[in-house]
């Protein structure tokens, strides 16, 4: 692989999924149209912008390099139980969330390997 694309595959991605994420987040947080689909969960009220909330903050930590291992820890535990919500609904549509889980790994993982450690 060409080194300058070996030196931005991964920022790219970590970054394009972080703001991405902090988007969405945001939407679904403090969207009109997030709270109207959200009220058909029968989930009370308070636990949309807290679940936005805590996925912004996750988000956030993602894209900070000193935070990222905790950013990207939190951002799966939310996207599994965000998976979790949906299925549980009939809402069988998350191959995004999966897509977003994997790519989370991907940087995790490559940050292990550029950091050298490899472990446990």
């Amino acid at each position: 692989m060409n080194e300058w694309l070996r030196r931005i595959a991964l920022p790219g991605l970590r970054w394009s999924l972080g703001l991405v994420v902090v988007w969405e987040s945001c939407e679904f947080a403090f969207g009109r149209s997030a709270l109207r689909a959200f009220a058909k969960t029968g989930l009370p009220s308070w636990i949309r912008p807290l679940l936005g909330g805590s996925e912004i903050i996750a988000a956030v930590l993602f894209l900070v390099p000193a935070a990222s291992l905790v950013g990207g820890y939190a951002l799966l535990i939310i996207f599994f139980f965000a998976a979790v919500i949906h299925i549980v609904h009939g809402w069988y549509d998350v191959g995004a969330l999966v897509v977003y889980g994997m790519a989370v790994l991907a940087c995790m993982a490559g940050r292990e390997v550029r950091n050298g450690g490899g472990g446990a």
